[in-house]
This record gives C-alpha cells, structure tokens and sequence, in this order.
C-alpha cells in the first residue's frame, strides 16, 4: 500500500481533536464531526457527493443461553482483491435479551483539480 503526498487526491492526515487517520481533503472529521476548517471551499465539499454503499443489520440476543461475544471487523481490499487495510472496529458482548445495531458507510467525495495519487497500469 502506497500513502500518496500531501495535496494529491487520497492524502490523509490525523484529526487534531480525535487522532483519527482522516483525508486531507476533509473540512469535518467523519469520526468525532468537529469542524477542521471554515473556508468557502471546505463547506463546498463537507457533504458527500454519494454514498455508493450503506448496510445496516441488528442482532438479537435470545432470552436464553449465555452471553454473546463479537468482533467488528472492517477489510478494504483494491480491485485484484489483495487487502489494503484491516481493522478491528469493535468488540462487545451481548447478553440474554439485549441487541445491537451495526451500520456501515461508504461516503465519496469528487476531488476537482486535483489529479490521481498514482497512474494506473
């Protein structure tokens, strides 16, 4: 995996509030959702343009038996299927009668003016 440079489309840098990996490019961090910067151009782009995928499941505890536990884990892979990035998201358990909400989504950004982090082959 590849970090591409400062300024070019794909750039991350840490949250100052969170110390969340975020992208360069963001004027609200996706995790804490404090503000990064005020400017004209950021309020342009604090809105996702897409949100190509969101999933969204709960699962139920029966009032019977013992406790549940569980991993969330979060695999970005390109598209030759090799993993780019692994994360243990959560980790909880879930006892007789309680439940859980997991939700995930994907928000895309278009980056104007700015060209590719890296040329395709």
């Amino acid at each position: 995996m590849s970090t591409p440079r400062p300024g070019t489309a794909g750039a991350t840098r840490t949250c100052p509030h969170c110390k969340t990996t975020i992208l360069e490019s963001a004027s609200v961090c996706p995790s804490c959702k404090h503000y990064l910067r005020f400017d004209s151009a950021a309020e342009q782009i604090t809105q996702p343009r897409a949100s190509p995928l969101q999933v969204e499941g709960t699962l139920q505890h029966p009032p019977d038996g013992g406790a549940w536990e569980y991993s969330m884990v979060l695999v970005i892979r390109n598209e030759r299927g090799e993993e780019l990035n692994r994360q243990v998201v959560g980790v909880g358990a879930l006892h007789p009668n309680e439940q859980r909400t997991f939700s995930l989504t994907v928000e895309m950004v278009e980056r104007k003016g700015v060209g590719p982090s890296r040329k395709k082959h």
